[in-house]
């Protein structure tokens, strides 16, 4: 097996291929997602935060999400990669942050779009087998909808069958956001038929291609000092801990760090 130097769960590489190809690849993609037909997918289909300034990702809370909009619906489409345990509030903040700035000043309330956050993310979120689950706002007895403007989609791609079904195109576009080997990409060549081919090529391409590298470089370096910051403020903390006559373990399970580390600052 030849794993995959970069999944499409990847961030950068996910945001630069879609917004590439999105009269293609995205519309198809959305279409899958969202369970309709892209061909009903009319001339209202817009990606909002197409551009992906190099500054921007040494941001600390960058997010290199798609927002677009599709049909009169602002839909934001997102990758999520580790699981922080918050993943369920933080959605909710993203709706809340979409829906609310869709409104104009002076417009009216009813003027709000219906709004949609769908998340792939690489982790097993629910405590069910579907690997798709769809939430709105219903009353808890009757299940009565209070409006159609919330849906929040959420596809668990370690749910997902391992054997790729050549009919179902919303099982083949998560069979390529959780491919990580070169065979894998190549059984979707087989059986995926012209959309997973466009798809799968130009993975290949960007993946390749000395623009994502460099805007990689720029991300992973931004992650790196974060990482490193997180570090020595948990150093500090655990020195202190240490100070006050914390126990080695209850000093590592609060900062995270590990034993030894603790150890060496006794």
């Amino acid at each position: 097996m030849t794993e995959l130097k970069y999944k499409l769960t990847n961030d950068v590489l996910f945001k630069l291929l879609f917004v590439k190809y999105r009269d293609t690849l995205l519309k198809r993609l959305v279409a899958a997602l969202l369970g309709i037909r892209v061909q009903d997918i009319g001339e209202d289909f817009h990606v909002i935060n197409s551009d992906m300034p190099p500054n921007q990702l040494g941001e600390k809370f960058c997010r290199l999400d798609i927002n677009m909009t599709v049909n009169g619906q602002r839909v934001d489409l997102e990758i999520q990669v580790n699981d922080e345990g918050d993943y369920p509030e933080r959605s909710l903040y993203y709706w809340a942050r979409e829906y609310s700035s869709a409104l104009m000043a002076s417009e009216d309330y009813t003027k709000l779009p219906r709004t949609i956050v769908i998340s792939i993310i690489a982790f097993p979120l629910f405590r069910c087998a579907e690997y798709h689950s769809e939430f709105e706002l219903l009353e808890v007895r009757r299940h009565e909808r209070l409006t159609d403007r919330l849906a929040l989609h959420y596809f668990e791609l370690p749910k997902i069958p391992e054997e790729v079904d050549s009919g179902d195109e919303l099982n083949l576009w998560l069979a390529l956001f959780k491919a990580d080997t070169e065979e894998k990409l190549d059984e979707l060549l087989t059986v995926g038929g012209e959309v997973m081919v466009q798809a799968v090529e130009a993975f290949r391409h960007v993946s390749a291609s000395d623009e994502f590298k460099e805007l990689e470089r720029i991300r992973d370096r931004a992650r790196h000092n974060e990482a490193s910051a997180l570090r020595s403020r948990s150093m500090e903390i655990a020195k202190d801990m240490v100070a006050e006559g914390m126990d080695v373990d209850t000093v590592a399970r609060l900062t995270r760090l590990t034993i030894d580390d603790v150890l060496r600052l006794k």
